[in-house]
């Protein structure tokens, strides 16, 4: 994963995403990687699965 942070807590899942970091343009060159979980990945201690991509369109 990259720049994603998820904990939970009982039944509450909480994700966090520094928006002030870059991981360079997407594949397309259309928009710039901010986060992702690189696919599904399982939640933590869970049996549930999140997919996650944060981006923002390029300048």
């Amino acid at each position: 994963m990259k720049n994603v942070d998820m904990t939970v807590e009982g039944t509450i899942l909480t994700i966090k995403v520094d928006l002030s970091k870059e991981f360079g343009p997407s594949a397309s060159g259309k928009t710039i990687i901010i986060a992702s979980t690189e696919g599904n990945v399982t939640i933590p201690n869970r049996e549930e699965k999140v997919g996650l991509n944060v981006y923002r369109k390029k300048p």
